[in-house]
């Protein structure tokens, strides 16, 4: 007697490859789209976040122009600096805000995460964000020069550049630089 081999017809291996590829071309594009999804949602909170610092850019200076060389009162909460705040004839100091007392220089909040991550309410926390409380929100900061601080989101390709950088003004009477987006590593 002749063993019998049964393996698969050329039929029955068509419906299968057939059938694999009508799958494949039903979820694969549904997978590239939650990929560019996820894409445009680091964008866009990048483009929120860069918001925010310029806002709390312009609201600090305002602030700290009126308080420029004047006692302050005691603020409550945490934060950079003395209690009661100054801002002292230099620019240089410390205000206090919603979030707690934020790190001030040349009367704009400073290029750290006690100034301007601080101000721009990055992090839902009062006081200064540690790099922790920053990675849980998906940033993180990097000094790269004097005077210079990188805010960067995680999640993408390459942190380092998908992001946007915040300087400090040159003197007194100039504003901070903000440069715009770095979005290849998002």
């Amino acid at each position: 007697m002749r063993p019998t081999h049964r393996g698969f017809t050329i039929v029955e291996s068509v419906v299968v490859i057939v059938a694999v590829g009508l799958v494949a071309a039903v979820l694969w594009p549904q997978f590239g789209h939650a990929q560019r999804g996820q894409r445009e949602q680091r964008l866009a909170k990048l483009q929120g976040a860069r918001a925010a610092v310029q806002s709390a850019a312009a609201l600090i200076h305002g602030v700290a122009t009126a308080r420029h060389n004047e006692p302050q009162e005691p603020c409550a909460g945490v934060g950079f600096g003395a209690n009661p705040p100054l801002v002292n004839a230099a620019g240089n100091g410390n205000l206090c805000t919603e979030n707690g007392r934020v790190q001030v220089g040349l009367l704009y909040p400073a290029p750290t995460a006690a100034g301007i991550v601080a101000s721009a309410g990055l992090v839902p926390v009062a006081g200064t964000p540690t790099p922790t409380q920053l990675g849980h929100e998906g940033f993180r900061i990097a000094s790269q020069n004097f005077g210079e601080l990188h805010i960067q989101l995680a999640g993408g390709t390459d942190a380092a550049q998908c992001g946007f950088s915040y300087k400090a003004p040159a003197a007194l009477g100039e504003p901070p630089v903000i440069s715009g987006l770095l979005t290849s590593g998002c």
